[in-house]
C-alpha cells in the first residue's frame, strides 16, 4: 500500500520467526488490539512512543511485524476517512504520527551532449530541461533516439562517451555521483536474485541501503509498505526464480526488481522501461506505486514505451526525444497535445497521443501540416529561445533538409575516405585509453558522499552478505553434492591406477592428484563470481560495499576448501594406500586448494564464464607438465620453479619419501635429487602455496573493482 512515507526503509528479514502470515496477524491485532505482546493500533502516537519502555516493546520479529502492519493499517483507516486528501496530506496532517523527511533532489541539464569517443557520432545533443522533486517525469520516443542512454548520462554512468554541457544537483555543479545513496536506478533487465524470496530480496537490499542509525522496525515497516504497495504479498515467500527453475511471473519479477530501489527510501529515482512486458493493471499498480513515491518528494524520472492513455494520464511531465537525442518537447504532460496543435499536428480521434506521436517522429505517420518531422527538434529550440547550431538550421528549411543532410553526409564520407590508415589507428588507440581512464575513475575515484546519508560500515555489510551467500549455498546443494559425487569419483579412480611405486614415492599418483583436484576445483569456484556479475555491478554502483561482498564469498568457500581435500582423500588414500599420512596429504590438499580457488576467482571476475572455464582447466595441465618435465634448460627450471604445481607436487613427494628409512635411504636421496626435491622444503611449498592464494585473492579483488562490463 503506501509506497509513501519517508519512514521506509528496509523490512522484512524473517516473517517466518513471529506469525506465519499476514491474514493471522492481522487476526490477532482485530482480536487483542490493546495487548501488550505485540501491538496496538496506536502505537503510533507520539505520546505512547514516548511512554514505552525503549527495548521491551519491539524486540522480537513478531512485535515488529504487528508494529508494521498495525502502522499499514492505521494510515488505511486514515486514508478512507479522508478520501479527498492525497495520502501525503493525510500524513501530514496526522500530527500525532512522527514523520522522517527525505532530501530532495533537483536535477537541472543545459545543453546537455554526449558523443561517442571512438566514432565521434552524438548520441544526445543539445537536451536541456529540468527534473523536480515529486513529480513523475516520462521519457519516450522512438527506437535509438537516447532514452536509456539520457538516463545513464543523469546518473553519471555513461562511459566511453564525450559528455558537455552543464548537469546540476539542487542548482549546484556538484558530481550526481556524490549522491548515489540517495539515488535508486531500475535498469532495463530484470536484475534479481533467482535463489532468493520475495521478501529476501527486499530485505537485502534495505538493509544494506538505509540509514544504519534507523531502527529495526522502522526498516520492517518500510518493506512491509513497499510489498504491499506492488502488490507482492501473495508471493513474498515464494522464490523469484531462474531460468532453469520457475519462480515467479514476468511481472512480478519486474515489480521486485523497482522494489529492490524503493525500500531504501530514494530521492531521485530512475527507472528505465519499467513497464515493458507488463500487462495494463499491472502497469497501472506500478505507476500508482510510483505516484505514492512522488507525494513524498522524491523526484522520478521513467522511460515508458507505449503507454496507455490511462498511464499517460499520470504523469506530470513529458520529454520527447528525436532521434539522433534531440529534445522534441520537455513540458507539462497535460500541455503537450496544445505545443504541437500550435504546429498544426494534431491528434486524430481514437488515438493514443503517445502513440501518434512517437509515430510522427519516426516519420512513420505523415502530420496533415507542412512541418517535417526532421524540424520539430529545431522548432522546439526556437519555441524556447535556446541556441541552435549551425548545421541544425538547414532543417528549418523543408526544402534544403534532405539535400543539406545528404551533402553532409557525403562530406563526411569524402573525409573518413581520405584519412591515413595510420591516423585511424592512434586515434582509436587514444579513444581506447581515453575509456579506459573514464572507466577507472567510475569504478574506483568515487566521488565524496553529500547525501548525508551513513549506511551500514565494512563489517555489518559483511554480516548480510555473509547471511545471504549461505542461504543461497544452502539452496544449491544439489551443485555442491555433484561435486563432492565427482571427487569421490576421481579419487577412487585415480587411487586405484596409480599404485605407489617405491622408486618414485608415488609421483604418479600426486602428479594427477594434483591435475585432479586443480581442475574440478577451480571450476566449481568458477561460479562464485561467474554467475552474479550483473547483480554486483548494480549493487556496487548504489553504494555496497565491494569488500564486504568479496570477502563474504571467500568467507563460504573457505567450507570447501576445508571439506573437498577431506572427500577427495577419503578414496584415493584408501585406494593408493602411501606411506605418508593422512594428515600429511590432507595439509598440502587443503593449501593446495585454498591456491586454486583464489586464481579461479581472479579468472571468472576477468574473462567471460565461457573463456573462464577453458583456462581453468588448461592452466593445471599445462603447468603440471612444466612442473614435472625431466629434462630442464634455464627458462624452463626458472618457469618451473615459479609453478604451484611444482609446490604441491614437492610436498606430497617429501610427505611420502619421509616414510622410508634404512635401505631406502640412498634410492630417496637420489630420487629427489633427480627431482630437484628437498627434504626441507616441506613447509617452504605450503607457504608458497598459501601465499599464491592470497596474492591472487588480492589481484582477483582489484579486478573487481577497476573491470567493468563495456
Amino acid at each position: 500500500m503506501p509506497g509513501g512515507s519517508s519512514s521506509q526503509q528496509s523490512s522484512g528479514k524473517g516473517k517466518k520467526n513471529g506469525k506465519s502470515s499476514l491474514t493471522q496477524m492481522l487476526d490477532d491485532i482485530e482480536n487483542n488490539p490493546e495487548g501488550h505482546e505485540g501491538f496496538n493500533l496506536e502505537i503510533g502516537d507520539k505520546n505512547i512512543k514516548k511512554n514505552a519502555p525503549r527495548g521491551k516493546q519491539l524486540h522480537t520479529q513478531s512485535q515488529m511485524f504487528r508494529y508494521a502492519y498495525g502502522q499499514i493499517e492505521r494510515e488505511k483507516a486514515m486514508q478512507e476517512q479522508n478520501k479527498n486528501l492525497t495520502f501525503s496530506g493525510v500524513i501530514s496532517m496526522a500530527n500525532d504520527t512522527e514523520i522522517r523527511k527525505r532530501p530532495t533532489i533537483e536535477v537541472a541539464f543545459k545543453d546537455l551532449t554526449l558523443t561517442l569517443t571512438t566514432k565521434h557520432k552524438h548520441l544526445l545533443r543539445c537536451v536541456t530541461g529540468k527534473l523536480s522533486p515529486g513529480r513523475v517525469s516520462a521519457v519516450m520516443g522512438p527506437s535509438g533516439a537516447g532514452k536509456t542512454t539520457f538516463l545513464s548520462a543523469l546518473t553519471g554512468k555513461a562511459t566511453g562517451c564525450t559528455m558537455t554541457g552543464m548537469v546540476l544537483v539542487n542548482g549546484k555543479m556538484e558530481p550526481i555521483q556524490s549522491y548515489r545513496k540517495i539515488i535508486g536506478f531500475v535498469p532495463q533487465d530484470d536484475i534479481v536474485h533467482g535463489n532468493l524470496t520475495v521478501e529476501e530480496n527486499l530485505w537485502f537490499s534495505a538493509r544494506c541501503r538505509l540509514s544504519a542509525e534507523l531502527p529495526k522496525p522502522e526498516k520492517v515497516l518500510v518493506v512491509e509498505r513497499v510489498i504491499e504497495s506492488l502488490g507482492l504479498q501473495a508471493v513474498r515467500d515464494s522464490m523469484v526464480g531462474t531460468v532453469e527453475k520457475r519462480g515467479i511471473s514476468g511481472g512480478q519479477r519486474k515489480r521486485v526488481n523497482v522494489g529492490l530501489e524503493m525500500v531504501m527510501e530514494p530521492s531521485l529515482l530512475i527507472l528505465d522501461e519499467p513497464t515493458s512486458g507488463l500487462d495494463s493493471s499491472s502497469s497501472l499498480l506500478l505507476l500508482r506505486a510510483l505516484r505514492r513515491e512522488a507525494l513524498e518528494g522524491v523526484n522520478i524520472c521513467m522511460v515508458v514505451h507505449q503507454p496507455s492513455y490511462t498511464l499517460f494520464r499520470m504523469f506530470d511531465d513529458l520529454i520527447l526525444l528525436a532521434k539522433g537525442g534531440l529534445t522534441a518537447y520537455h513540458g507539462s504532460a497535460k500541455k503537450v497535445e496544445e505545443y504541437f496543435a500550435g504546429l498544426g499536428i494534431t491528434v486524430p480521434e481514437r488515438v493514443n497521443p503517445p502513440d501518434y506521436f512517437i509515430d510522427i517522429l519516426e516519420g512513420i505517420a505523415k502530420p496533415k501540416s507542412a512541418v517535417n518531422y526532421k524540424q520539430l527538434p529545431v522548432r522546439w529550440m526556437l519555441h524556447n529561445g535556446y541556441p541552435v547550431p549551425m548545421d541544425m538550421l538547414q532543417n528549418t528549411d523543408g526544402l534544403g533538409a534532405s539535400s543539406g543532410e545528404n551533402s553532409a553526409h557525403g562530406a563526411s564520407e569524402v573525409g573518413s575516405e581520405t584519412g591515413s590508415s595510420a591516423g585511424d589507428f592512434w586515434q582509436d588507440l587514444n579513444s581506447n585509453v581515453k575509456s579506459g581512464k573514464d572507466k577507472l575513475q567510475h569504478n574506483v575515484l568515487k566521488s565524496g558522499d553529500l547525501s548525508e546519508r551513513r549506511s551500514p560500515g565494512v563489517y555489518q555489510q559483511y554480516r548480510y552478505f555473509l547471511g545471504r551467500v549461505g542461504k543461497q549455498r544452502l539452496r544449491e546443494a544439489r551443485a555442491q553434492a555433484v561435486d563432492y559425487l565427482i571427487l569421490l569419483l576421481a579419487g577412487i579412480c585415480l587411487g586405484t591406477l596409480a599404485k605407489v611405486n617405491d622408486e618414485t614415492f608415488g609421483v604418479l599418483g600426486y602428479t594427477y592428484t594434483v591435475i585432479a583436484v586443480s581442475l574440478l576445483c577451480k571450476i566449481a569456484a568458477l561460479r562464485s563470481f561467474s554467475l552474479d556479475k550483473l547483480h554486483y555491478w548494480r549493487e556496487r554502483s548504489s553504494g555496497m560495499s565491494s569488500l564486504a561482498y568479496f570477502l563474504a564469498k571467500d568467507t563460504i568457500d573457505h567450507f570447501s576448501t576445508i571439506v573437498k581435500p577431506l572427500v577427495y582423500l577419503s578414496m584415493f588414500y584408501f585406494f593408493n594406500n602411501p606411506r605418508s599420512t593422512v594428515l600429511d596429504n590432507y595439509t598440502v590438499l587443503i593449501c593446495l586448494v585454498y591456491c586454486v580457488t583464489g586464481i579461479a576467482y581472479a579468472l571468472a571476475i576477468f574473462f567471460e564464464p565461457g573463456p573462464a572455464q577453458l583456462w581453468s582447466v588448461l592452466l593445471p595441465v599445462v603447468l603440471t607438465l612444466i612442473a614435472t618435465r625431466t629434462e630442464k634448460d634455464g627458462v624452463v627450471s626458472y618457469v618451473s620453479n615459479l609453478c604451484y604445481t611444482k609446490w604441491a607436487l614437492e610436498a606430497f613427494v617429501i610427505s611420502n619419501a619421509k616414510r622410508y628409512y634404512g635401505v631406502w635411504l640412498i634410492t630417496r636421496c637420489g630420487s629427489l635429487m633427480e627431482s630437484g626435491y628437498d627434504l626441507g622444503h616441506w613447509y617452504r611449498c605450503l607457504i608458497l602455496l598459501v601465499l599464491t592464494g592470497i596474492v591472487s585473492r588480492v589481484a582477483a579483488f582489484f579486478i573487481l573493482i577497476t573491470v567493468h562490463r563495456k
